[in-house]
C-alpha cells in the first residue's frame, strides 16, 4: 500500500509538473586525456584522472542548474577520454549494478565512482532541485561511462534523473566507430531506450548510432520519442558531416528535439554542439580556434510533433520526379567526396537550372547568383551508392557546394570560408528513400536557422536571400534498408 500511494503521488507530481517548453543545456566538453600507454595504469591512477573530468563536468552541472536548466547532456568519452586497448581501458572501467536496484551511490559509493559523482551531484544541488520543483525543474545528467559486464566492456550512456529519487538507464552504444572495437564490445541486439518525463518521451543513443536505423530511427520513428540526448565524439568531416551541420539536419529531418554534447578536441577536429529542433538549431557551438569548454542554454518545445512549427510529412521525390531533366550531362565530370564518386555539372552561368545524375538519383537545381567571386567555382553534385570507408551505409545526396579552387579536380574537397552570394536556391532530388536530412552550411561552417525551408514536395528552397556565402547546400538521404 505505501509503494502504492508513492506511485500515485509521484504520477499526480508528473501530471502537474507536465510543461509545453523545457531548459535544455549541453556542455561541449575539453576532455583531459590519459597519457598514451601499451600498460595499464593503477585504478588510483585512473580515478584520478576521471575525478579530473568529472570536477570540470560537475561546475558545468552546477551552472546550468543555475540558470534554470531542466537537463544538460555531457560528451562521449567526457570522464576518461580515449587512446586505450582492451587491456589498457580495464582500469577505467567499473560495474553497474542492475538498474531495478533501489539504491543511492551517494549514500553507499562502495566502489562505483563515476555513479556516486553523479548521485551526489544531484545531492549538492538538493536545495535547488527542490525549490525548482514547484517550477518544473527536473535535472538530468547524459554522460558516457563504461560498463563491464561478465568481462566484456561496453560504451554506455547514463541518464541520472533526481525527481523523487536516484534512477538511471544504460543503452550500450551499438554502432562502433572504427578503433572502438579495439575497446569495447556491442550489444548481439541494438538497444532502445527511453524514459517519460514531464517535457515529453526522451530516447538516448551515442556518436555513432545516429548514421543507422537502430537504436536512432527506431527511437522516433517507432518510439515516438519527442527529445534525443546524444553524447558524441564527433570528428568533423567536410562538405556533408561537420557535428552541427549534420546533427541539426537529422533533427529536422526526423522531426524531433536534438540535444547534441560533442568533445573539445581541435587537433581531432572534434567540436560543434547544439540544442536542435525540428525547425533549426536554438544554439550551437563551433569553435576550432581554442580549448575552451563551453556551455549552452535554450528553450525547447516539450512535444515538437505537436508544435505549429512542425512541418507535416514530406514526400521526399515529389517535386523531382514531376519535372523533366533541366540541363543536358555534355559537361558532367566526377569527383571524390570522402571516398565516394560524385558526379559533377558545373554552375557556369549567374543563375538557372540544372540538373546531374546517377543511377537511379537525380538532382535538380534553381539558383540566382548576387555576386560570384571570380576564383571561386560551385558544382551541383550526386551521389547514389554504398558508402564503404569508415563504416558501411547507402548514401543517396543531392549537394551544391562549393570547390577548394577553380580546378575541377578539387570539387569535393574540405573548404570552410567563400564569399560568393546566392539571392536564392532550390534543391531537390528522385530519392529512393524517405530519410532525408536537409543541410544548409555557411562561410566559416555556420548554420542557417529560419533562412531554408522544405517544401511538402521534397525541395530544400532559401526563404530569403541568404546572409552569408554558401558552402554547401545539401540533401543527404540514408538508404538504410541498402546497407
Amino acid at each position: 500500500q505505501p509503494l502504492l500511494h508513492t506511485a500515485v503521488f509521484a504520477l499526480t507530481i508528473l501530471q502537474a509538473l507536465a510543461s509545453n517548453t523545457f531548459t535544455a543545456a549541453v556542455y561541449e566538453h575539453a576532455v583531459i586525456l590519459p597519457d598514451a600507454t601499451l600498460q595499464p595504469v593503477s585504478p588510483e591512477e585512473a580515478l584520478a584522472l576521471m575525478n579530473k573530468n568529472m570536477d570540470v563536468l560537475e561546475g558545468a552541472i552546477k551552472a546550468a542548474a543555475q540558470q534554470g536548466a531542466h537537463i544538460i547532456v555531457t560528451p562521449e568519452d567526457g570522464i576518461y577520454g580515449w587512446r586505450f586497448t582492451r587491456e589498457t581501458i580495464y582500469p577505467y572501467l567499473e560495474d553497474i549494478p542492475d538498474p531495478a536496484v533501489d539504491w543511492i551511490p551517494c549514500t553507499d559509493p562502495t566502489s562505483f565512482p563515476v555513479l556516486t559523482c553523479a548521485s551526489c551531484c544531484f545531492c549538492l544541488l538538493q536545495v535547488l532541485l527542490w525549490i525548482s520543483i514547484l517550477r518544473s525543474l527536473i535535472l538530468f545528467l547524459v554522460t558516457r561511462s563504461s560498463v563491464l559486464l561478465f568481462h566484456y566492456s561496453f560504451s554506455s550512456d547514463i541518464a541520472v534523473s533526481a525527481l523523487m529519487n536516484f534512477s538511471f538507464f544504460l543503452p550500450l552504444q551499438y554502432n562502433l566507430f572504427m578503433s572502438e572495437s579495439r575497446s569495447f564490445n556491442y550489444p548481439k541486439e541494438p538497444e532502445a531506450i527511453t524514459f517519460e518525463t514531464p517535457f515529453g518521451k526522451f530516447g538516448i543513443f551515442t556518436c555513432f548510432d545516429i548514421l543507422f536505423r537502430e537504436p536512432a530511427v527506431v527511437l522516433v520513428s517507432e518510439l515516438q520519442v519527442d527529445t534525443v540526448l546524444f553524447p558524441t565524439a564527433w570528428m568533423n568531416v567536410l562538405p556533408f558531416l561537420t557535428a552541427v551541420e549534420f546533427h541539426s539536419a537529422w533533427a529536422m529531418g526526423m522531426g524531433v528535439n536534438l540535444l547534441s554534447a560533442d568533445t573539445h578536441n581541435t587537433g581531432l577536429a572534434m567540436t560543434g554542439s547544439g540544442i536542435y529542433a525540428p525547425d533549426g538549431a536554438r544554439r550551437y557551438y563551433y569553435n576550432m580556434e581554442t580549448e575552451d569548454g563551453h556551455l549552452l542554454i535554450a528553450e525547447l518545445d516539450s512535444h515538437p510533433r505537436l508544435s505549429s512549427a512542425s512541418s507535416s510529412a514530406v514526400n521526399w521525390s515529389a517535386y523531382a520526379s514531376s519535372v523533366k531533366r533541366f540541363s543536358p550531362n555534355d559537361h558532367d565530370f566526377e569527383g571524390l567526396i570522402f571516398h565516394d564518386k560524385f558526379t559533377f555539372t558545373e554552375l557556369t552561368k549567374p543563375e538557372g537550372n540544372l540538373t546531374v545524375c546517377q543511377k537511379d538519383l537525380c538532382c535538380h537545381l534553381s539558383y540566382k547568383i548576387a555576386g560570384k567571386q571570380q576564383d571561386e567555382v560551385y558544382v551541383l553534385g550526386a551521389f547514389d551508392g554504398l558508402h564503404v570507408v569508415e563504416g558501411q551505409y547507402y548514401l543517396q545526396i543531392c549537394t551544391l557546394l562549393k570547390c577548394k579552387s577553380p580546378d575541377q579536380n578539387t570539387c569535393g574537397q574540405p573548404v570552410e570560408t567563400a564569399q560568393t552570394e546566392f539571392e536564392m536556391f532550390s534543391l531537390s532530388g528522385t530519392f529512393g528513400t524517405n530519410y532525408v536530412f536537409p543541410e544548409v552550411l555557411y562561410s566559416g561552417v555556420q548554420l542557417a536557422p529560419g533562412e531554408f525551408e522544405i517544401l511538402n514536395d521534397g525541395r530544400l528552397i532559401s526563404k530569403t536571400r541568404p546572409t552569408k556565402p554558401v558552402i554547401t547546400v545539401t540533401l543527404f538521404g540514408r538508404w538504410y534498408e541498402r546497407d
